[in-house]
């Protein structure tokens, strides 16, 4: 189609040339947005990977944490059933302590009883090594030879005498009640109680 200008004015060139500037400065707005767009698709995805990877490893961690968890709890089990284990053993080697050489003991006290005389015992008590020995006798020389008799046996340490009394019951009779406490050694420990005591 063809124009004619009958005003006969020029069209003003500014308006010509501003149509490629306003091109050009479109296509570098465009491309600005473009290139925007993908710099921000490209942080995206990369914090989304990075979060994924932080939300994996905290699975990770609380399934481990579950493990940990369930772990100290057996442990914490068996650490009551050593408890209780420990304390049967304990109570199994104290008998076993006790009753080993009871029949020593009763032995060398009868054989420390009658070499003394005008002596009786009326109680014996034992905890573990360590006796407690109640009796009569009719003189403090007989108390005082039945120390004797039991620090040479080499059966008995740390013998002492607690208390010593005339007793008053029976005025005729003159008896004094006595008790003593003893540590037994067991046999199988004399020999090297006895050789240490020589050295």
């Amino acid at each position: 189609m063809i124009r004619i200008n009958l005003l006969g004015q020029a069209r003003p060139k500014a308006a010509r040339a501003a149509t490629p500037a306003a091109a050009s400065l479109a296509l570098i707005l465009l491309l600005g947005v473009v290139f925007g767009g993908l710099v921000l698709g490209a942080v995206y995805y990369t914090k989304q990977k990075e979060l994924d990877q932080v939300q994996e490893e905290i699975t990770k961690l609380r399934q481990r944490k579950a493990e940990l968890e369930t772990l100290k709890a057996q442990v914490e089990m068996f650490e009551r059933q050593k408890a209780i284990l420990d304390q049967r053993y304990a109570i199994i080697e104290e008998l076993q302590r006790n009753r080993t050489g009871g029949q020593e003991l009763l032995t060398m006290i009868a054989n420390t009883v009658t070499r003394t005389d005008a002596l009786w015992l009326t109680s014996m008590t034992r905890r573990g090594n360590g006796l407690a020995i109640e009796g009569s006798a009719g003189s403090m020389t007989a108390v005082a030879n039945l120390i004797t008799q039991l620090k040479r046996s080499g059966y008995f340490e740390q013998v002492e005498i607690r208390e010593s009394k005339q007793d008053e019951r029976n005025p005729q009779v003159r008896t004094f009640n006595f008790n003593l406490t003893a540590n037994f050694v067991l046999p199988q420990a004399a020999p090297a109680v006895a050789g240490a005591g020589r050295s």
